[in-house]
């Protein structure tokens, strides 16, 4: 999937720092890293890429010799399509060939607003970033995409809103109700250093991995005690081609069958159930 995003302001002719900094921002070279606040787009700014960042420029495209001065602006579907289009296979060769279509980055484009596009402006910012499972959110990074591995793994004391009961939604604070808690992630190329393994001895494997991860961050917790389970996510082939290789681990509260239970709190939160005490003989 491919987000695309409109300049939010006009910021031709403008005179403050920040609106400057942001119009600077917009017409960044390949490689640079843009960061903006999800309430306040109109301030983005260039950041290195080793800091938290929602945007990264791989490429940009000139579209004019499809669209001249008098075409009008391409409608959302229509620049879904440029973006896919032309976008997709530039983002590939980015992270070295091959863009994990179930990984961490999805292709992303920065499009001229309606008056920019009456002024000429035919240039399509390229970028990669990462997507919330709604498709409405974008996540921060840190690291440049070129160099990293592009599994989907999450930070540890990440959680993920359950929706409709069913659906793994956007993350949200542990406190509020969440399908599971990220606790970690393993690396599977430490026991499959070869051809992909299928999803189910991936599971096999992460039966033993998770559990040392899972304790570490818990405290080592009695899960079981808790009435949650731990379990983990697993690779696609196209992931493995890809070169992805870490999965995550993660805690939750798993029905017979198979359905997921609200949790409320993390798990680190969650006070260790009590024992009884057998009375002492005498």
């Amino acid at each position: 999937m491919s987000m695309l995003f409109s300049w939010p302001v006009s910021v031709k002719g403008a005179a403050d720092t920040a609106a400057e900094e942001a119009a600077a921002a917009f017409d960044s070279p390949s490689g640079t890293c843009l960061d903006w606040p999800n309430e306040a787009p109109q301030n983005m700014r260039r950041v290195p890429c080793k800091e938290p960042h929602t945007f990264e420029v791989t490429s940009n495209i000139e579209i004019a010799s499809d669209y001249p001065s008098s075409a009008p602006p391409p409608n959302d579907a229509g620049w879904q399509q440029i973006v896919t289009e032309r976008c997709s296979e530039v983002g590939a060769r980015y992270v070295g060939g091959t863009l994990d279509p179930y990984g961490k980055y999805t292709v992303g484009a920065l499009k001229p607003t309606a008056d920019q596009w009456r002024e000429g402006d035919r240039k399509l910012r390229c970028g990669l970033q990462r997507v919330t499972p709604s498709g409405k959110r974008l996540l921060a990074t840190t690291g440049t995409a070129a160099k990293q591995d592009q599994s989907n793994v999450h930070d540890p004391g990440t959680c993920f809103a359950l929706v409709n009961k069913q659906e793994v939604g956007d993350p949200v604070d542990c406190a509020k109700e969440h399908s599971y808690e990220v606790v970690g992630h393993v690396d599977l190329s430490q026991v499959f250093p070869g051809e992909y393994p299928s999803e189910d001895q991936q599971r096999e494997k992460t039966v033993d991995l998770c559990p040392p991860v899972a304790a570490q961050y818990t405290g080592s917790k009695d899960l079981n005690a808790l009435s949650l389970s731990l379990y983990s996510d697993t690779l696609k082939q196209e992931s493995w081609a890809a070169g992805s290789r870490k999965v995550n681990c993660k805690v939750g509260a798993l029905e017979p069958d198979g359905s997921l239970r609200p949790v409320r709190g993390s798990v680190k939160a969650q006070p260790a159930p009590k024992t009884s005490t057998p009375p002492s003989s005498k």
